[in-house]
């Protein structure tokens, strides 16, 4: 049996919490069920999205499967469910990395909310029967942009930003059923939906403190084909960022009210 919310971590290298702000502990009673938070190392945050829900009045039940944390086995006691990005390849065949691409069936099956970004967008493209790969002639995206929003895209948020900020080496094709919601250069899906499942191949959930670590750690990369100098994810953050905060703000008020289709409401259409 499952525990809702783990507290112990199976190893001693990771922690699934519940997390408030300090402004939400005086309502112990909110009416919000928590968001699952799925992170891939041990010192992810889920950033601005985080940020962004406990605003809202979100708890966040936050696991690592990559150390051990038990993942739902259905997402009755969770709003949705996010699965945010990391620095290995949907492609692994790492234990965690299958486990993750198989239950991602349970948000899917029970039509609940759920948002994968970067890896957790590529992780949903496999499971919805797409392919995964890296750039045919070894390109990146790691930097600020361009997107272009589809018809469907602008339906869903009409005020897209002009660059979104990107980390990644491997793309995607569109799920077959999917419905493209904004394209791009190197990597031509940039977001898709299908039924309540969003993916985003790029990283709105990027804070200040967030590239300032990817882009020293991460700095090796930064040589890669197509991938931006250091001082230009800096420049672009002070003339992109604002835009793709607000789209953020208000996709995620969309994706947070998404119900599920019963057969009923399908029948009454």
């Amino acid at each position: 049996m499952l525990r809702p919310y783990p507290s112990q971590p199976s190893n001693g290298t990771a922690k699934a919490d519940v997390r408030l702000l300090p402004s939400t502990l005086a309502s112990a009673a909110a009416p919000h069920r928590p968001v699952l938070i799925i992170l891939h190392q041990e010192m992810s945050s889920p950033g601005r999205i985080g940020n962004a829900l406990r605003a809202r009045g979100y708890r966040l039940d936050i696991r690592r499967p990559r150390f051990g944390d038990p993942l739902p086995e259905t997402l009755d006691e969770h709003a949705g469910a996010v699965i945010f990005g990391g620095p290995m390849s949907a492609n692994d065949p790492d234990d965690f990395v299958r486990r993750e691409i198989d239950w991602i069936e349970v948000p899917l099956r029970e039509q609940r909310p759920f948002l994968g970004i970067c890896l957790g967008a590529q992780m949903l493209a496999i499971q919805l029967g797409a392919k995964v790969a890296p750039h045919p002639l070894g390109r990146a995206e790691i930097g600020y942009y361009p997107i272009r929003p589809t018809r469907a895209g602008r339906k869903l948020c009409p005020h897209w930003p002009d660059h979104v900020y990107h980390w990644h080496r491997e793309g995607f094709d569109l799920p077959a059923g999917a419905e493209l919601l904004a394209e791009g250069g190197d990597f031509p899906v940039q977001a898709y939906q299908y039924d309540n499942a969003t993916g985003l191949q790029f990283h709105p959930d990027v804070t200040y403190a967030m590239m300032c670590r990817w882009t020293t750690r991460g700095h090796g990369r930064l040589e890669t084909p197509g991938a931006r100098p250091r001082h230009h994810h800096f420049e672009g953050r002070a003339v992109h960022d604002a835009g793709e905060r607000a789209w953020l703000a208000h996709f995620l008020d969309g994706w947070l009210t998404r119900e599920p289709v019963t057969p009923l409401a399908e029948a009454a259409e």
